[in-house]
């Protein structure tokens, strides 16, 4: 570990790279805690304690919402964006053909349609955000050029942010909208570590251990799983090229365990924060039935068995649909025949699409209910333990570890390559 902790900083590429993007989180960090004026901090602090929902959009944003920064939204929009056009992708054969036939220039504008589409959930998601605080007390009396001021500051922060990732993205370390979110989570642990220092109780010892415990082996569970894959056998067929024949080769196809990684985390957690959000904007609305309504979902939503429920059913939709857009059996199967490849046993064609089909599903099933089990996990631990002063956020744990170990095989990566340029 230390001789390629020494070999990064020896090169001086490598090493430009990640103190570039560590000067890049910096900025992210200090944007966040640039608050906009005329917000009353201790009583939104009491407000996010109070509703977990908002609670979880904060995590997003790396508690820019919290302090109401130019930040506050985060990436949020940016990711119900990318939702919108995945789903769009399925039903739009034009967006599919783009991504897939068009190539490199295909992909950027796709992406381009992606960011266009954020700015738009960016302006609603802030004028909700801004009416709510407005309605709980929390912001003072708002003209109306305070209010553009305020949604057109926010949403040039997600631009901000849309192109901080991207400069992140462009040196080949990891995914930037990824590791700003890694940021903002692992910025939270210092003021974590203090809380529990400072209401610290020896004759929760024993719980406090078992909390550790239970950290440690939801660590390690998640590094296992994402680094565990079913690999499928491959095997090429006898080719002649040139006059020369080559004997039959074989491979391997390999399936990963969680092979979407955190994004349906992420898309769930976008999700279930737009259900509370629109009940607290319709609570405002002088309309008996609309508010009666509105109290019903914020109600429903605040139950924690409820929450948990859905939230754990829409991580394993997620999983299930986010796989079958990256994974296809068909065009697998078909690019496999065109090489003269084969699975063992099964004959190529419909066959093959179908063993596949199965395979996949299998393997995702068992990727699914892991990953909606460590969504669930804060909700399982407070309902043993009855302890709501500590919890094991395992939304927030199985990014961060996500995306280290992301980053830690694309800083090998280009380990190895130098080491292949150096013979």
């Amino acid at each position: 570990m230390l001789e390629k902790i020494r070999q990064i900083f020896k090169i001086k590429e490598l090493r430009n790279k990640i103190f570039f993007i560590l000067a890049i989180l910096v900025i992210y960090r200090i944007a966040a805690n640039v608050p906009i004026p005329g917000v009353d901090t201790s009583q939104l602090k009491a407000f996010f304690e109070s509703h977990q929902l908002f609670g979880m959009l904060d995590m997003f944003s790396g508690g820019g919402l919290r302090n109401i920064s130019i930040v506050m939204l985060g990436v949020g929009p940016y990711i119900t964006a990318s939702i919108v056009m995945q789903v769009m992708t399925m039903i739009v054969p034009k967006l599919e053909q783009m991504q897939k036939e068009e190539g490199e220039i295909g992909r950027q504008k796709y992406n381009s349609w992606t960011r266009y589409l954020a700015v738009p959930f960016a302006v609603l998601q802030v004028f909700a955000m801004i009416s709510l605080f407005k309605s709980q007390g929390l912001l003072g009396n708002l003209t109306p050029i305070s209010y553009i001021t305020i949604i057109l500051t926010a949403t040039a922060g997600t631009i901000f942010l849309m192109w901080l990732g991207e400069l992140i993205s462009e040196k080949g370390l990891g995914n930037g909208v990824s590791l700003l979110i890694f940021a903002g989570i692992v910025s939270a642990l210092p003021s974590s570590v203090q809380q529990l220092l400072a209401t610290w109780d020896s004759s929760m010892v024993l719980t406090y251990f078992s909390f550790l415990v239970i950290t440690i082996i939801t660590v390690v569970s998640i590094v296992v799983v994402n680094e565990g894959q079913r690999d499928i056998p491959v095997s090429f067929a006898r080719r002649t090229r040139s006059g020369a024949t080559s004997g039959s080769t074989k491979s391997t196809l390999p399936l990963r365990v969680n092979q979407a990684g955190v994004i349906p985390i992420i898309f769930a957690m976008s999700i279930m924060i737009f259900p509370g959000m629109i009940a607290n904007l319709l609570a405002t609305i002088q309309n008996p039935k609309v508010q009666a309504f509105a109290g019903w979902v914020a109600d429903l939503f605040a139950n924690q068995t409820f929450y948990g429920a859905a939230y754990f059913v829409l991580v394993v939709a997620f999983t299930f649909f986010y796989t079958s857009v990256t994974f296809d059996p068909k065009n697998i199967a078909e690019s496999l025949q065109r090489q003269g490849g084969f699975v063992p046993g099964i004959r190529p064609g419909m066959p093959t699409i179908e063993y596949l089909n199965y395979v996949v599903n299998r393997v995702t099933t068992s990727g699914a209910l892991f990953l909606g089990l460590v969504a669930v996990l804060p909700f399982i631990v407070q309902g043993i333990t009855r302890v709501k002063t500590l919890t094991v956020g395992g939304t927030g744990i199985l990014i961060v570890v996500s995306v280290v170990i992301e980053m830690v095989k694309q800083i090998e990566a280009q380990l190895v390559m130098r080491d292949y340029e150096g013979f």
